[in-house]
């Protein structure tokens, strides 16, 4: 068993090469630029890990991994495109670099280069893996367009919020994890609880990040503080302050909601503020542990070792207080 450091080291040489840069340039210099920026790598490295716990060489599991990491960058140069993002990692998003055409052309490219690495492997795992992706992939962009619906919704309930998350976030890192359960040919129960135990993390690190682009430490987080604020995101902390406040207070974070201009680091002041009074920003971090903790459930009918157990245990722990 591995260090996380030491797939994500495995990873990274691997994703040196991984797109070579040709004619034309403006086409693969964007895609090694977003894989320059680096990032946690958390679903490539959990497809690794997978593989190994599960007892295969997580080797083997290097293409799947590199797929999971060009997949999710396409979708962050797609995603920065439709939010306006100017930052991405603390760096220039790809449209703002470049231009929207060119970050549109360039995330498309990666999806095929994506699909491309599956062919290093035999036809039935091909098979399998191109399956799961193809249902993820198409999942993703299910959950995206509820997010980009919901802009333009002022009905949008808890629930619903929760399962633009899943699709959004969740499926990948639950696909990624059975990936490198299906590489290392793990059982079929396996494969399922570990995706189980996926999506429930997928769905705490993304209300962990969806807290942190408010309250998170701007020196840190990579991303503009209060984006989401600022760009009227109906995100579970907002659907929870209107559901928890006063009249007033909700009345004050619609108001607030109205408008992208004006003045924007008092709107974010004064949004979290809500946030915290209404204690939307409390029940987002209980719901964290909830899923976390859902999650680690899962692990106790994995058939793999203590130690491998607690190992996920501690991943899942270091999610929830993340401040990245």
């Amino acid at each position: 068993m591995k260090a996380l450091s030491q797939y994500k080291g495995f990873l990274e040489d691997y994703l040196k090469t991984a797109v070579v840069v040709k004619e034309p340039k403006h086409l693969y210099e964007p895609i090694e630029y977003i894989l320059s920026l680096g990032g946690k790598r958390l679903r490539p490295v959990l497809t690794l890990m997978s593989c190994d716990y599960f007892g295969g060489e997580y080797r083997k599991a290097i293409h799947a991994s590199l797929a999971v990491e060009l997949f999710h960058n396409f979708s962050l140069i797609h995603d920065d495109i439709m939010d306006e993002a100017p930052l991405r990692r603390g760096k220039e998003t790809v449209h703002q670099k470049w231009d929207i055409n060119t970050g549109i052309l360039s995330g498309d490219a990666m999806l095929i280069l994506a699909y491309q690495f599956f062919e290093q492997y035999e036809p039935a795992l091909f098979q399998e893996l191109a399956k799961l992706f193809s249902k993820t992939a198409m999942e993703v962009c299910e959950g995206q367009q509820y997010d980009v619906d919901f802009e333009t919704r002022n009905d949008v309930s808890v629930p619903e919020y929760l399962k633009m998350i899943e699709y959004k976030t969740a499926v990948l890192v639950a696909a990624a994890l059975q990936m490198g359960a299906i590489v290392a040919g793990a059982s079929e129960g396996c494969k399922a609880g570990v995706y189980e135990f996926g999506r429930n993390l997928g769905i705490a690190f993304q209300l962990q990040d969806d807290y942190l682009d408010a309250f998170g430490n701007p020196e840190t987080f990579g991303k503009q503080l209060g984006g989401d604020i600022l760009a009227n995101k109906k995100t579970y902390l907002y659907l929870l302050a209107k559901q928890k406040g006063t009249p007033s207070e909700v009345a004050k974070l619609e108001n607030w909601f109205q408008f992208k201009e004006g003045n924007s680091e008092e709107k974010v002041i004064q949004v979290k503020s809500i946030f915290e009074k209404t204690g939307a920003a409390s029940a987002t971090q209980e719901a964290i542990e909830k899923y976390t903790n859902e999650a680690f459930q899962v692990l106790t009918t994995l058939q793999i070792s203590e130690d491998k157990k607690d190992k996920l245990r501690e991943f899942g722990l270091w999610l929830m207080r993340r401040t990245v």
